[in-house]
């Protein structure tokens, strides 16, 4: 079967960091379901393709919104980064990927290492549509606080959302990381306080807590911190078939 392919047009980029930013488009509805990703191609590299997830629910009006983070020797992720000007115009290819939730199953576990959050938060602004959504435990993290670059609209999310639970993770709560321009040029307060950030890496600080033998478990990040994690969980006695996971 032939892929399909919808057209998606630039209208807002924002640079967040040195090598992260954000990208929101309109266009054609491309029926993809929360918690899948898709291949994109952009007028900077349009032979090559990046994968990535959207970070809003399906909308009938075609928006979409990706987080971007550069990755060594990515030559689509650094020219996203850098380049992205409104009125690009993306190719969307057909989404893939098992990742969901139950929107009337079990509570949830969430583990997002870096822009593996923006899955995350399209689930749970589709579980926000729904009546009862089950408890959602978000634990997202970063080598530095300056890592955690949607902090302060989880903190929002948050205190609308009674059943959401964000926990920010850092490696080392005194190293802020090298300087950014772009993080400075903001000045964006996070919302979460020393007392909020918990010490660790994401399958340390994760599996401290012991098995989740009794909810739904999804993990979004880089391969090794996905592989890394679901093995950890599995030692911790978290059963292998409730980990849904996405390397990104």
């Amino acid at each position: 079967m032939p892929q399909r392919t919808w057209s998606s047009t630039v209208v807002e980029h924002h640079r967040l960091r040195a090598d992260l930013a954000v990208v929101r488009l309109v266009g054609d509805v491309v029926p993809f379901r929360p918690g899948q990703y898709v291949d994109i191609s952009v007028p900077q590299n349009a032979r090559l393709l990046r994968r990535l997830s959207p970070a809003l629910p399906p909308s009938g009006d075609g928006k979409l919104e990706f987080h971007v983070k550069t990755v060594p020797g990515g030559w689509v992720s650094g020219s996203i980064v850098r380049d992205t000007m409104p009125g690009d115009t993306w190719q969307i290819l057909d989404p893939r990927g098992e990742m969901s939730v139950d929107p009337g199953g079990p509570p949830v576990i969430m583990i997002a290492g870096g822009t593996g959050l923006a899955p995350m938060r399209s689930i749970i602004l589709d579980l926000a549509r729904t009546p009862n959504p089950p408890q959602v435990y978000l634990f997202f993290g970063g080598r530095t606080r300056r890592d955690l670059y949607a902090a302060d609209m989880l903190w929002l999310l948050a205190d609308d959302l009674p059943w959401l639970q964000p926990v920010p993770v850092v490696e080392d709560v005194s190293d802020d990381g090298p300087p950014d321009e772009w993080f400075d040029r903001l000045g964006v307060d996070i919302g979460f306080g020393d007392d909020h950030l918990i010490e660790g890496t994401l399958p340390d600080v994760v599996t401290s807590y012991g098995a989740f033998d009794r909810h739904q478990v999804l993990v979004c990040g880089s391969a090794a911190m996905v592989r890394s994690t679901r093995d950890r969980l599995i030692a911790t006695g978290t059963p292998a078939e409730s980990i849904q996971f996405d390397p990104y």
